[in-house]
């Protein structure tokens, strides 16, 4: 493949976003606002969220009323220069359709709001087409069939003017718990930390799973919740996905639920806000042990089937802080993740990050620049496994792991009005995999995000 073919991708994803917001500057030019004729065309575009603008007036009249919408688009190119087994390029991405009903402002349904999301994935993985070998994904928004998903279907009720609020329906555990955020383009720093290691049963964005959340604010700036999730290994199977997905169902072979409790804090330090969550969580659906066999045995010597877990179980602590600029965001924020999950059950078991983000560079209200550190620590009782195994089967070798693998991500965003943010990114992976047996990676990104 010649260097050409190689970035093709991440020019075309580049390419793509660039032209949407000289089609929409071009589509809108001319377009004043009634009431205020003196706001600039630029101006507009330079604040506005969305790239196709308020449709005349109708998207703000439709909100008064009660109905709000989420059009969005994210789009994710990378290419490795070392590591893996070739060197190649691979692109995919993520589009977003939801609509938010404030029951309120519809019918008087006081305290009444409804959520429905659907997402669409495509696109390949550069992690396996080019043999990567390490844990988490070069592209975050990869994976779980790359199909249709119905991602949030639910309903909530607020009580005693907000203080207390009860969610049912279809949710992703992510959406509610553990870090949100997903400026970078590594999985290492983007969405809940527990869901990138314990998948099988936390759920991160794009799936959802039937679930009751509890939410009580606790103070005026806390907040505790609780809520049980449905644990079904059919959300975490691919093929289940490409067919089912989209449905509103309840699949047959739920094991369990997920219980998260979750405490949070939401300060204002010298005027700058702040995000301060700590959490465990409890599955009753148990998982497979990663070295014993039903009889207690080493299943890597005698096989069988592996012992059943009747619980995993595990933490989290996240944390976000600005701490210069202003009020509206402009400025550097600070964040720290750490997650730790059931070793007995978790190939991946531990997870840590550390980043800094700047907003407001070079006088660019909108442009931003950001830099993270993190790792993802292999179950040294899985690598005894693995170990073992190797040891007794000729012809045959697992990677054992058992160490950290460690990403470090460097960014830049442009965003050439306010609805569009392109983001190319270096990311150095060494020891991928937790293991020194794969080459390190280097490798460019290009992440790009409209919101439409």
């Amino acid at each position: 493949m010649n260097v050409k073919t190689r970035f093709h991708s991440c020019w075309l994803a580049l390419a793509v976003a660039m032209g949407g917001a000289s089609s929409a500057q071009a589509m809108h030019a001319g377009i004043q606002d009634d009431d205020a004729n003196d706001v600039s065309n630029s101006s507009y575009f330079d604040t506005s969220p969305y790239l196709l603008g308020d449709w005349g007036g109708a998207r703000t009249r439709l909100a008064d009323k009660g109905v709000s919408f989420q059009f969005g688009w994210v789009n994710e190119a990378a290419n490795n220069f070392t590591g893996g087994n070739r060197r190649t390029a691979r692109n995919t991405g993520q589009l977003t359709l939801g609509t938010t009903l404030d029951l309120d402002k519809l019918w008087g349904w006081k305290g009444g709001t409804f959520q429905f999301t659907m997402t669409d994935r495509y696109g390949r993985n550069l992690n396996a087409d080019a043999g990567l070998g390490n844990n988490q994904l070069t592209q975050e928004v990869y994976g779980r069939g790359q199909t249709w998903w119905l991602t949030q279907l639910w309903f909530e009720q607020a009580f005693f003017n907000g203080r207390l609020s009860l969610r049912l329906g279809r949710m992703p555990v992510g959406s509610d718990y553990g870090y949100a955020d997903c400026d970078f383009q590594n999985l290492t720093f983007c969405g809940s930390q527990t869901g990138n290691i314990v998948g099988s049963y936390w759920m991160n964005w794009p799936v959802s799973q039937w679930a009751a959340r509890i939410k009580l604010k606790t103070s005026e700036k806390t907040y505790l919740q609780f809520a049980a999730y449905q644990v079904n290994p059919h959300y975490a199977n691919e093929s289940w996905a490409r067919h089912n997905a989209w449905k509103i169902n309840n699949p047959g072979g739920t094991q369990g639920a997920l219980m998260p409790l979750e405490f949070g804090w939401t300060p204002a330090l010298n005027g700058l806000q702040g995000l301060y969550k700590f959490g465990i969580y409890y599955s009753n659906a148990g998982g497979s042990d990663l070295y014993l066999n039903q009889d207690y045995q080493p299943i890597a010597i005698n096989g069988g089937q592996a012992l059943h877990r009747k619980g995993s179980y595990g933490g989290y602590l996240s944390i976000k802080q600005q701490v210069t600029g202003t009020a509206d965001g402009q400025g550097t924020t600070l964040f720290l993740n750490a997650s730790k999950a059931d070793r007995n059950t978790a190939q991946t078991d531990a997870k840590y990050s550390l980043g800094v983000q700047y907003k407001g560079i070079f006088s660019r209200p909108n442009d931003a620049v950001g830099f993270a550190i993190g790792t993802t620590h292999t179950s040294n009782y899985y690598a005894s496994y693995a170990r073992l195994y190797n040891a007794t089967h000729s012809g045959t070798h697992l990677i054992a792991g058992g160490g950290y693998e460690k990403v470090a991500e460097l960014y830049y965003q442009w965003s050439p009005v306010a609805a569009v943010q392109i983001r190319p990114n270096l990311q150095y992976i060494a020891d991928p995999g937790g293991s020194n047996e794969n080459k390190n990676i280097f490798l460019f990104g290009l992440k790009s995000v409209v919101n439409f």
